[in-house]
């Protein structure tokens, strides 16, 4: 069996019916493509500790995702849902790690900045840490509130706006032009602020 022999969908169907052979092919069909955009996320990974190897493992479980819920009655073609699939797949892994490298940054304290905290806590408006409790619950339940609103493509540049990328870096991750991120980011201000008026 060769991945020319046979198209997407009859892969797929050999695949629902337990063919392993099948599964492997189109694995291998797929492997220039994860490559493709592995390569392309790869400069977003100097800091993080992720490697290309770690993007293409990623983009083969987006890709895993993609076959075992893909519907041939979906007026979509598999190689866009895939292409879907791998993409969110490693997008998401990247925002993960670079969020999780700033956390660190963000809660460590030095020693100079010891003295500074203490002060900060003594003097903090907020009465009591229930009261701090209901604020982050607040916060929480807004955020879930905004997210409902927006489409696909509006929640990840929301999310990669949250966590600190520029619209330029946003453009290149999604692979959108400026103009197109600007406008959906000008889109999902709206949003907001029709939640928040609610």
């Amino acid at each position: 069996m060769e991945y020319k022999d046979f198209n997407d969908y009859e892969l797929l169907n050999l695949i629902a019916e337990g063919s392993e052979e099948a599964n492997n092919i189109i694995i291998k069909k797929y492997e220039p493509l994860i490559n493709k955009i592995a390569t392309k996320m790869l400069p977003l990974c100097k800091s993080n500790g992720l490697e290309k190897n770690d993007l293409i493992q990623e983009g083969m479980i987006g890709l895993n995702h993609a076959i075992e819920r893909y519907q041939e009655m979906q007026d979509t073609l598999f190689y866009t849902y895939a292409k879907k699939c791998i993409e969110r797949k490693i997008i998401s892994v990247v925002i993960g790690a670079n969020r999780n490298k700033n956390k660190i940054l963000n809660e460590s304290i030095s020693y100079d900045d010891e003295e500074n905290l203490i002060l900060k806590v003594i003097k903090d408006s907020t009465p009591n840490p229930e009261e701090r409790i209901i604020d982050i619950e607040i916060e929480e339940s807004l955020l879930n509130k905004i997210k409902k609103t927006l489409t696909d493509l509006e929640e990840q540049v929301f999310i990669l706006l949250i966590d600190g990328f520029k619209y330029k870096e946003i453009a290149d991750i999604l692979g959108k032009d400026e103009k197109s991120v600007d406008n959906t980011i000008q889109r999902i201000r709206n949003k907001i602020k029709k939640v928040i008026n609610k």
